[in-house]
């Protein structure tokens, strides 16, 4: 009996994302209690896209700062808030319907995913029914408009706002006077611009009783910044940054459940 214990535990895989690693640009070592569930978990959005492991070290463009990237969002939100926040990421393939059971995804480099009909419908649904999205980390006008074909599939054109500094999302956690532009790792010691996109946009999908159902960095890269932090304190636009981070999540937790459409926001 201990025998057949014992080969049971020995399947259990050495991290519980394991078999993603591969498309992740930066996979990390899981923390102690990595199976432990929260109220709040943080879902990273896995979907296609043409230029996967197209000149990009081999991973996929979904996994760009995965999981690093994650684990710092986790750690933050443990820092400064008292949600009690899952200690890992929730992997949703864009094809399963466990995004139904996850009400916050985050996906990055949405300005090159390509998505089937049936895909676009099952986030559509999804994001109807109460989910929230929120997409980092593309640039210039070619990525908006991919991002927004697949943001048309899902019946959600004609609804983006840019969101003003009056905006609830800036004020759920903390009050955010002020918008930094984090740059990506990559040019965050140089111009600062990536792939030729000059001027950041904070944006919101609206439904039509104001509820935001996607929020949009466009032209920023907060993921890569939390990715690449090496442990140093944060300077105070790190906060900042942080806090940026905090306020979506904070927004989401308080959402209806996506599983069940009759809930009311």
């Amino acid at each position: 009996m201990l025998a057949f214990a014992a080969l049971g535990l020995g399947q259990w895989p050495s991290r519980v994302w394991e078999r993603y690693e591969a498309e992740m640009q930066d996979p990390v070592e899981d923390p102690p209690d990595a199976r432990r569930k929260g109220e709040f978990t943080i879902g990273r959005l896995r979907y296609r896209s043409p230029m996967d492991r197209r000149g990009f070290g081999g991973y996929a463009r979904w996994g760009i700062d995965a999981n690093k990237g994650d684990r710092l969002f986790v750690g933050i939100l443990q820092r400064l808030t008292r949600i009690d926040v899952s200690p890992i990421e929730n992997i949703i393939d864009v094809d399963s319907d466990d995004m139904f059971n996850t009400p916050f995804l985050f996906a990055v480099s949405v300005g090159d995913w390509q998505l089937s009909a049936s895909q676009a419908q099952r986030l559509g649904e999804y994001l109807r029914r109460g989910g929230f999205l929120m997409v980092d980390d593309f640039h210039n006008d070619r990525e908006w408009a991919i991002f927004m074909e697949g943001i048309r599939q899902m019946g959600l054109a004609g609804q983006v706002h840019e969101l003003a500094d009056s905006s609830a999302a800036f004020h759920v956690v903390f009050d955010l006077d002020e918008r930094v532009r984090v740059p990506g790792a990559n040019v965050v010691h140089g111009s600062g611009i990536e792939r030729g996109g000059i001027e950041p946009h904070w944006r919101g999908i609206m439904d039509t009783n104001g509820r935001m159902l996607v929020a949009i960095n466009l032209r920023i890269g907060s993921n890569s910044e939390r990715t690449w932090l090496k442990g140093e304190p944060f300077s105070s636009p790190d906060c900042t940054r942080a806090a940026n981070s905090c306020r979506h999540s904070a927004a989401a937790a308080g959402i209806r459940d996506p599983r069940n459409p009759e809930l009311s926001s």
